[in-house]
């Protein structure tokens, strides 16, 4: 445990194997989950790929919702490795086992990453450019914030709006149009650069952060059983989260931990 003086949010990290860390957490006290997992390995892991595979997301997504709080959220970022000209589709696997196990797929979204050739070494399928972002839900999610960036062309007129009626029927108000919009499921992020942290693949700040706010409230707890270098512990400092990682690579955990403690927090 690390309280970090001084700080809103309360950050415990743990090195170790997921599956067996994740023991020491308590039945339904998890509100969100923002974790990216290896997948397919795609990248090297300083030699610990050897120790992924089926029987690890089985597993870690069996006792994610046992953490997980009623109307909690669990986001899952993977994606798909291509072996003799076959994407594996391991991530639908993912996605269905975790149905399997209680979860409601709530939402099938995809980050494409902006900013990049996407590169495929193939010259038989179109650059691959994105990933998958499945929002996976234990019964109704508690929390839901959608974020409004999206630019109304109609900005500032005076518009017509289709509202729900009286007898499920549908009723017609008028009003000025938003600047904003509700943002769509597909979010266009360039990806962090592969020297963050020292990683091989960290995903962006701003990915964790959305999701954070999608699905909680400050003072939740957030986990992430893959921390990697840390960046969904550093968002959830920024957005005032309890944050819960776990890390089974020495190397990455000293990088986690000291990223988190040099973040600093919002000033409100």
């Amino acid at each position: 445990m690390y309280p970090f003086e001084g700080r809103r949010s309360t950050i415990r990290l743990m090195l170790g194997d997921c599956i067996e860390r994740m023991k020491e957490i308590d039945d339904g006290s998890v509100d969100l989950t923002v974790t990216s997992p290896p997948y397919d390995n795609l990248r090297t892991y300083n030699g610990n790929n050897a120790l992924w595979g089926e029987h690890v997301w089985k597993a870690a997504i069996k006792d994610l919702y046992r953490v997980t709080k009623d109307g909690g959220v669990v986001v899952w970022v993977v994606g798909d490795a291509t072996i003799n000209g076959s994407e594996t589709g391991t991530s639908f696997k993912q996605a269905l086992w975790a149905m399997e196990c209680g979860f409601r797929l709530h939402d099938t979204m995809i980050w494409r990453k902006t900013a990049t050739g996407g590169a495929r070494g193939s010259l038989t399928a179109y650059n691959h450019e994105h990933e998958f972002m499945f929002v996976l839900c234990k019964g109704r999610p508690a929390s839901v914030s959608i974020i409004k960036d999206k630019p109304n062309k109609n900005a500032g007129r005076r518009v017509r709006y289709s509202t729900g009626g009286k007898n499920g029927g549908r009723a017609s108000r008028f009003g000025l149009c938003a600047e904003f919009g509700r943002r769509g499921n597909v979010w266009e992020m360039a990806p962090a650069s592969k020297h963050c942290g020292r990683h091989p693949a960290p995903f962006p700040e701003a990915l964790a952060r959305d999701h954070i706010i999608s699905w909680s409230n400050p003072g939740d707890t957030v986990l992430d059983p893959f921390m990697g270098s840390g960046t969904t512990g550093v968002a959830c400092v920024k957005t005032k989260r309890d944050f819960i990682g776990i890390e089974l690579d020495d190397g990455y955990f000293k990088i986690a931990e000291q990223r988190i403690r040099d973040t600093e927090p919002p000033i409100f």
